[in-house]
């Protein structure tokens, strides 16, 4: 199985207060702007590339959102670290195999067609590690 860094989640209180360091700093390019209200979710997200890199500007859509409690709880800052893989299904069981906990609940099919699921960071040493797959990669 191989694993391609996908994008970097980066947790913002506004996204139109960050993106301008990533546009004329770091002359991004926003590919994507959308909002997720899906329970659980509740975020508003902005895909920007930098060259070949993907970063994902993620902002709570109301005070209750996860990504609202993470801010409160962890600061604004680096939220996931994104890896693509060509089968998440079969991903999922290889990491089993081999002891990976996930977030059960965040499996899922995003507003883009992306499949996901987070890893669970005891698994990690703390880190939020997201596997993903794009519908046309099947």
């Amino acid at each position: 199985m191989d694993y391609i860094l996908d994008h970097i989640g980066i947790a913002v209180r506004s996204i139109d207060d960050a993106l301008p360091f990533y546009l004329t700093v770091l002359n991004g390019v926003v590919e994507d702007r959308y909002t997720s209200d899906a329970p659980g979710v509740e975020v508003h997200v902005a895909v920007v590339r930098t060259n070949d890199k993907v970063i994902e500007l993620l902002s709570p859509t109301n005070k209750n959102s996860p990504m609202a409690r993470f801010i409160k709880q962890r600061g604004k800052g680096v939220h996931h670290i994104a890896y693509r893989v060509d089968d998440l299904d079969e991903a999922i069981l290889e990491a089993r195999k081999k002891g990976v906990r996930f977030l059960e609940d965040t499996l899922r099919t995003n507003a883009r067609g992306r499949k996901l699921i987070y890893v669970n960071p005891a698994s990690t040493d703390g880190t939020l590690i997201e596997l993903c797959s794009y519908p046309s990669q099947k």
